[in-house]
Protein backbone atom coordinates (compact mmCIF):
# COMPACT_ATOMS: atom_id res chain seq x y z
CA UNK A 1 0.00 0.00 0.00
CA UNK A 2 1.44 3.64 -1.28
CA UNK A 3 2.28 5.72 1.78
CA UNK A 4 -0.57 8.87 2.47
CA UNK A 5 1.95 11.87 1.92
CA UNK A 6 0.55 15.19 3.42
CA UNK A 7 1.79 18.92 3.60
CA UNK A 8 2.07 19.50 7.56
CA UNK A 9 -1.22 21.28 8.62
CA UNK A 10 -3.64 20.64 6.00
CA UNK A 11 -4.63 17.28 6.65
CA UNK A 12 -7.64 16.44 9.67
CA UNK A 13 -6.10 14.50 12.79
CA UNK A 14 -8.65 12.11 12.55
CA UNK A 15 -8.22 11.44 9.05
CA UNK A 16 -4.26 10.22 9.75
CA UNK A 17 -4.93 8.29 12.47
CA UNK A 18 -7.69 6.54 10.93
CA UNK A 19 -5.14 5.94 8.09
CA UNK A 20 -2.49 4.65 10.34
CA UNK A 21 -4.96 2.18 12.25
CA UNK A 22 -5.62 1.19 8.81
CA UNK A 23 -2.25 0.37 8.19
CA UNK A 24 -0.96 2.95 5.81
CA UNK A 25 2.10 4.58 6.72
CA UNK A 26 1.76 8.32 6.26
CA UNK A 27 4.28 10.62 5.62
CA UNK A 28 4.42 14.20 6.52
CA UNK A 29 6.37 16.98 4.36
CA UNK A 30 7.13 19.77 6.54
CA UNK A 31 10.20 22.63 7.01
CA UNK A 32 12.78 23.24 9.79
CA UNK A 33 15.05 25.62 10.49
CA UNK A 34 14.73 26.89 6.26
CA UNK A 35 14.98 23.16 4.95
CA UNK A 36 12.16 20.54 3.90
CA UNK A 37 11.67 17.58 5.93
CA UNK A 38 9.49 14.72 6.12
CA UNK A 39 8.26 12.50 8.99
CA UNK A 40 7.21 9.48 8.93
CA UNK A 41 4.07 8.05 10.67
CA UNK A 42 3.21 4.70 11.60
CA UNK A 43 1.13 2.22 13.57
CA UNK A 44 1.66 -0.95 14.53
CA UNK A 45 -0.17 -1.67 18.01
CA UNK A 46 2.46 1.45 19.28
CA UNK A 47 2.07 4.82 17.44
CA UNK A 48 5.64 5.81 15.68
CA UNK A 49 7.15 9.63 14.39
CA UNK A 50 9.78 8.89 13.04
CA UNK A 51 11.44 12.57 12.43
CA UNK A 52 15.12 13.45 11.03
CA UNK A 53 16.62 13.57 14.73
CA UNK A 54 14.48 11.61 16.30
CA UNK A 55 11.79 8.35 16.89
CA UNK A 56 9.01 8.99 19.01
CA UNK A 57 6.81 6.65 20.63
CA UNK A 58 3.23 7.06 21.56
CA UNK A 59 1.00 3.96 23.91
CA UNK A 60 -2.49 5.57 22.78
CA UNK A 61 -4.36 7.15 19.94
CA UNK A 62 -4.84 10.09 22.28
CA UNK A 63 -0.83 10.41 22.68
CA UNK A 64 -0.32 10.77 19.27
CA UNK A 65 -3.22 13.35 18.81
CA UNK A 66 -1.45 15.66 20.69
CA UNK A 67 1.89 15.03 19.08
CA UNK A 68 0.94 15.72 15.82
CA UNK A 69 -1.18 19.19 17.06
CA UNK A 70 2.01 20.14 19.02
CA UNK A 71 3.82 19.85 16.26
CA UNK A 72 1.45 21.36 13.34
CA UNK A 73 1.83 18.00 11.44
CA UNK A 74 -2.38 18.12 11.40
CA UNK A 75 -4.96 20.04 12.17
CA UNK A 76 -9.04 19.74 14.10
CA UNK A 77 -8.99 18.79 17.71
CA UNK A 78 -10.14 15.86 17.84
Amino acid sequence: MEPLVVDAGEADIEDLLDALEDGRRVVVRTEFLGSAHEVTLRYDGTWYCDTPTRLHRHDSREEMRGCLERQGYATGSG
